[in-house]
């Protein structure tokens, strides 16, 4: 067997130069750990769901003694076990630090039309018979969603769409991944900042971080200061919340000793939400195995219940029946892992699909017994702001 080609020196980037080389095609991602551009594909990872992180981790050894610098496998997988995904190895990896704050980004200067899919009322009647469910029968959380179309004249400017949501959150899991199918007369782009990490590795240190329960952000001190506090003491929010970091709780534990789980959530905010937020971690038992990476973590713990609900398989039938469009890739998971195991999956939230003139825009609330179908409804609109924003459109939901 021959031994793996010796690491090349990494050359020094700077998140702004790799987020300025993006193009439509190119795989992006940053958060607070780093920045990572990846271009080409060395290899697409083709397995059934079962065995993709041990088909993953192969081909990442493989492109190591093929001397590919600081392979990553990256890409995204949809929400349901049949849905897409769009795993490769990139030929050509660039990293740098996180991104940082700057100047603001030129608008995308175009006129947009919106449509909603479903029509609101349709969403209401969704959400009104997800509650007759739970009150009648076995399900006790369910997460329903609506996409918004906003189309523009042009193509959409996919680079400069992406700026923006970088410069006006630096701290949030920003992503553009390619998921083009064969066939696709346009690129189709997966991009979006989600502000829930699914999983991320550092070696045997393993951490989560599960929202549920919401309140949009207000535009003064003292009524952010009012919601946070109602969110916080909501029993409705803080039961959907608990659902959530049991079940990121109980899968972690497969794999992980020491495992700390703090007591009461706390309160995390973006630029147009607050969340209740729990943040686990722990140590891995074995960090040696395939079957503990990154990617293997993240595909154990989706979908949790802050995409989906309790019980999951109930929940995600459910879905599908009063769901009037195809999720695809949204509330799947998107990142990316490295040949050691180590790396960064993220829930695929505040996210849209691009392709030519359009931007499919998905937002989703949890419903438990105690919703409020208006109540919802408005949720998604808050929750569609991060997009709206992105394209010039606050308010349109």
């Amino acid at each position: 067997m021959s031994s793996p080609a010796p690491p090349r020196p990494r050359p020094v980037h700077q998140a702004a130069d790799l987020l300025a080389a993006y193009l439509p095609g190119s795989f992006y991602y940053s958060s607070a750990r780093g920045s990572l551009l990846a271009d080409g594909v060395y290899s697409p990872v083709h397995a059934a769901p079962d065995g993709r992180a041990r088909a993953a981790a192969e081909i990442l050894d493989a492109a190591l003694v093929a001397g590919v610098a600081e392979p990553v496998v990256a890409g995204a997988i949809g929400f349901r076990p049949d849905a897409p995904s769009s795993l490769v190895v990139p030929a050509v990896v660039r990293r740098a630090g996180p991104p940082k704050a700057s100047g603001p980004v030129p608008p995308l200067g175009e006129t947009w039309s919106v449509a909603p899919r479903p029509a609101p009322e349709v969403y209401t009647t969704a959400v009104a018979r997800a509650l007759d469910e739970i009150r009648g029968g076995d399900l006790r959380k369910i997460v329903l969603a609506r996409c918004l179309d906003v189309t523009g004249g042009d193509p959409v400017a996919v680079p400069r769409l992406l700026a923006r949501l970088v410069h006006a959150d630096p701290a949030a899991h920003a992503f553009a991944v390619d998921v083009s199918a064969p066939g696709d007369p346009a690129t189709r782009t997966l991009l979006g900042a989600s502000p829930e990490l699914l999983v991320s590795r550092r070696g045997r240190i393993v951490t989560a971080n599960p929202l549920a329960g919401s309140r949009p952000r207000a535009g003064d001190d003292a009524e952010n200061a009012r919601r946070i506090s109602e969110l916080l003491e909501s029993e409705k929010d803080r039961a959907e919340h608990a659902h959530v970091a049991a079940q990121v709780a109980e899968v972690l534990g497969r794999f992980c000793t020491d495992l700390d789980v703090p007591a009461e959530p706390a309160v995390i905010g973006t630029p147009t939400m607050w969340h209740l937020s729990t943040r686990i971690s722990g140590r891995l038992a074995d960090a040696d195995d395939a079957g503990s990476s990154a990617l293997a973590l993240a595909e154990a713990l989706h979908p949790t219940p802050a995409v989906c609900g309790v019980p999951t398989g109930l929940a995600r039938d459910t879905i599908a029946a009063l769901e009037p469009e195809d999720r695809g890739y949204y509330a799947g998971l998107v990142g990316w892992t490295d040949p050691s195991g180590d790396g960064e999956w993220v829930v695929t939230i505040r996210c849209a699909e691009v392709r030519d003139r359009t931007v499919r825009l998905f937002a989703g609330a949890g419903v438990v017994a105690g919703s409020d179908p208006e109540a919802e409804l408005a949720e998604t609109g808050a929750k569609f702001g991060t997009l709206l924003r992105a394209l010039g459109l606050e308010g349109a939901a």
